[in-house]
């Protein structure tokens, strides 16, 4: 019996390329985490609740490495987490009225869009 199925090898090996774009984008890494879980079976409601558990533990991860090069504005952070604190209470509540099916499609849309607005803005 293996200590680690193919989904938890493959989960590891996700986390370290979502860490890596996280620490580098500072997207949070959802934008990957989710499809991801989705892919692997999970409901929309379990893969953005399990997907925020691992965005906080790399979060704190990609925080302390930051912290290193003085890459951080501390009020500003703390005034988008206060912000977001209440965003995500609100968010939480909304995806628990969407369907997985219709969640796919809300969510691909929010990433095309933010794709055409990084690709052409300048």
């Amino acid at each position: 019996m293996a200590i680690f199925s193919i989904n938890s090898m493959l989960m590891i090996v996700a986390g370290v390329g979502v860490g890596i774009g996280a620490a580098f984008t500072g997207l949070g890494g959802g934008f990957l985490m989710v499809p991801l879980l989705l892919v692997l079976g999970f409901t929309a409601q379990k893969s953005v609740g399990t997907s925020f558990l691992a965005i906080l533990v790399i979060s704190i991860s990609a925080l302390i490495a930051h912290n290193k090069f003085a890459n951080i504005d501390y009020r500003a952070g703390i005034l988008l987490g206060i912000g977001g604190v209440l965003g995500a209470q609100i968010g939480a509540r909304l995806v628990e009225q969407v369907s997985t099916a219709n969640f796919k499609k809300i969510f691909a849309v929010v990433l095309l869009g933010l794709a055409a607005y990084l690709f052409f803005n300048k």
